[in-house]
């Protein structure tokens, strides 16, 4: 049996509820039609209240969307452009602003780096506030300063510094870490320095690390454009920015005082042919180390000064004492032959001996144990002019104990020779030499021909310029106003000067210094091969090779010093490592590559009357009535040297006595040369002979 539908539940197959079955009566049917509802109303009643609280929230509720809107294009506006700024175009800091800043007024033609190349167009002003630049003497920049940043960090707000430490490592590998590592465990400090100069890039990786307590300082990094050319006279400054040696360290003061450009005296394409030779001669020679100086002789500005091995200023840190170690001023060395030149101007100069004089050079000098000879001698008596010619020690020592020891001493301290030159450098050597007590005829004879005392090249190169000249000026660094006449000191004869001009040229011409005659400039100078000092006293073929040079020598302008420490001798120089063979090439390169920079030019048109005016034999006939003063031997009967007149005794009566200060010296008649007992034995030691 089939139960019942449900209530209100129709049946299967029972038609829909609102349809109608016959009758037209409803069936099944959930409540009332829907035409059949009623429209109800219902009052409600707000009180004026209520209707502002309403009316207060709905204006909050439309100021909150609005804030929301406008945080929310704000913060997406930041996004994008920290999307652009980190990942898409990431940014570096604005470049510095340019050191050059204002235009002046170009060079006239003719003048010192009035060429195209040149900057001396421009007027440098640094940075308010920064080191002054460095400039050479046509403006060339030598040191500037640039922005840079310092990284720095408060231990006490480091969180974890063994973390911090690996982190900063990875962005700075030359960071020392375990020094940091310590001042950030030092929680007693509030600054510690962890790198005092990084670049941009370093700046925003450390940034993007976000170490709490790290953060950047500004400062400035010395730069210097040239490198190593003008290292050792530029010298660098130390970490705090301030100058640790040369230029930087003795003009310290005025590069952080004047904001206007230091310019030097250094003309850096001078600078550039020097080292580049000395560079090229200490290689072919397996030299230690090198030497170059170019000076004009008028003025006393040095225009080029190189010691090799040099160094990167802008490594400072990482350079060794040896390339630290300017040879030029510090180094001390005996001059060797170069000093001859001294020797013969001091004794031309008091009329103790004359161009036609005779000094014996065919026989050794014994001194003690030891023997002085000549390097590749002539085995005769030579006349003055070959003395220097030829670089003979036997007659450089004949001279010198003409002169004496109280007149040498006398000369050596007017030329500067027994203090340190001056010169606005640190770490200018002092002269090494014999006290007066101690100053014998040993010390006269060696100090003759270069031994027995030690000075700087500098010091030799001055002291050239004079002999050149006949004026003592002072070397300077700093660049000198184009009218600036600098003191000059009176210290010879201009007969003097005009004979020693000449034998200069002769040492060129005719003797060891050929290789450095160039044609057009009458190159003038001298050869200079002095062994050096060890512990157990010279040691043999261990040189220093040297070749002072001065042109024109019509009218003395430039001095080139040009020296190599130790070399060795090749297949090209037949082995030999004297100044003659190693030196004086290099010298005449320099000459010819710097002379045309300079402005000047050879003079081929007038060359047979230059070397007309230069010109002395090797053998000068005595003038008519002159008497032929020749050295005897000691012992004998006083007969002279056959074929020579006999020396004629000037009466004491008729000797005056010559001022050994100041420059009255030269208006005084001068005694008698000493007759020279060349036998003589003496107590104390010399090296034997030194090459030329």
């Amino acid at each position: 049996m089939q139960s019942p539908p449900p209530p209100h539940e129709p049946s299967r197959g029972a038609p829909p509820p609102d349809s109608a079955p016959s009758g037209g009566l409803p069936s099944g049917r959930r409540g009332a039609a829907r035409a059949d509802g009623v429209v109800r109303m219902e009052d409600v009643r707000i009180t004026k209240p209520d209707l502002d609280r309403r009316l207060a929230t709905a204006k909050t509720r439309h100021r909150l969307k609005l804030a929301m809107f406008g945080f929310a294009s704000l913060f997406g506006a930041l996004g994008v452009q920290l999307t652009l700024a980190t990942v898409v175009r990431p940014r570096l800091p604005p470049p510095a602003p340019p050191i050059i800043t204002q235009i002046t007024p170009p060079a006239a033609p003719g003048t010192p780096g009035s060429g195209s190349d040149s900057l001396s167009n421009f007027a440098q002003t640094p940075i308010p506030g920064h080191r002054a630049t460095i400039v050479d003497r046509n403006g060339q920049p030598l040191a500037i300063s640039l922005p840079s940043v310092a990284l720095f960090a408060d231990p006490r707000q480091i969180i974890d510094p063994d973390e911090a430490v690996r982190k900063l490592k990875q962005v700075l590998p030359r960071m020392d870490a375990v020094a940091v590592r310590r001042r950030f465990e030092d929680t007693s400090l509030r600054f510690a320095y962890v790198e005092h100069q990084i670049t941009p890039r370093e700046e925003l990786a450390v940034n993007a690390l976000g170490i709490p307590g790290v953060d950047f300082e500004p400062t400035e990094v010395r730069r210097y454009p040239m490198g190593p050319t003008v290292s050792q006279v530029l010298g660098s400054v130390d970490f705090k920015n301030h100058g640790a040696a040369g230029v930087e360290k003795s003009f310290d003061k005025r590069l952080l005082t004047d904001p206007s450009p230091l310019r030097l005296s250094i003309d850096v394409r001078v600078q550039a042919v020097m080292r580049e030779e000395l560079s090229k001669s200490m290689t072919e020679f397996e030299a230690i180390g090198a030497c170059g100086i170019v000076m004009d002789v008028n003025t006393g500005e040095v225009l080029a000064m190189v010691s090799l091995p040099d160094y990167d200023p802008n490594n400072f840190a990482t350079s060794t004492d040896d390339q630290q170690f300017n040879r030029a001023i510090s180094g001390l060395y005996e001059p060797g032959s170069t000093f001859k030149l001294q020797t013969a101007s001091m004794a031309l100069d008091d009329g103790i001996v004359h161009i036609w004089d005779q000094f014996d050079a065919s026989r050794p000098i014994h001194v003690g144990r030891f023997t002085i000879t000549d390097f590749e001698g002539k085995h005769r008596w030579l006349y003055l002019p070959e003395v220097l010619a030829y670089s003979s020690n036997l007659g450089a020592a004949h001279i010198a104990l003409d002169v004496g020891a109280e007149r040498q001493r006398a000369w050596l301290e007017h030329m500067g020779m027994f203090a340190p030159t001056p010169i606005q450098l640190p770490g200018a050597a002092r002269p090494q030499f014999q006290s007066a007590a101690s100053w014998r005829e040993t010390t006269v004879m060696t100090v003759g021909f270069g031994h027995g005392i030690s000075i700087e090249p500098l010091q030799l190169v001055r002291g050239t310029a004079g002999v050149a000249t006949g004026y003592l000026v002072d070397p300077t660094i700093v660049a000198l106003p184009a009218d600036a006449q600098p003191p000059r000191v009176p210290i010879m004869k201009v007969s003097t000067n005009e004979i020693m001009r000449k034998m200069m040229r002769l040492v060129v011409t005719s003797g060891y210094g050929k290789p450095a005659d160039v044609p057009g400039y009458y190159v003038g100078g001298k050869t200079g091969t002095a062994e050096k000092v060890g512990a157990h006293g010279y040691r043999k073929h261990t040189n220093v090779s040297a070749f002072v040079s001065v042109f024109p020598m019509n009218a003395p302008h430039y001095v080139v010093y040009f020296m190599l420490d130790e070399p060795h001798g090749n297949k090209s120089t037949g082995g030999y490592s004297t100044a003659g063979a190693v030196s004086a090439p290099g010298a005449g390169r320099v000459i010819a590559r710097i002379a045309p920079m300079l402005g000047m030019l050879p003079d081929m048109q007038d060359a047979d009357q230059i070397n007309a005016a230069l010109a002395i034999p090797l053998q000068p006939a005595a003038p008519p009535g002159a008497p032929k003063l020749i050295a005897v031997d000691s012992g004998t009967s006083g007969e002279p040297r056959p074929g020579q007149a006999a020396v004629t005794p000037v009466p004491a009566s008729t000797r005056r006595v010559v001022p050994l200060h100041g420059d009255a010296r030269h208006e005084a008649a001068l005694p008698a040369p000493r007759l020279l007992p060349v036998s003589t034995k003496l107590a104390s030691g010399v090296p034997s002979g030194a090459p030329r």
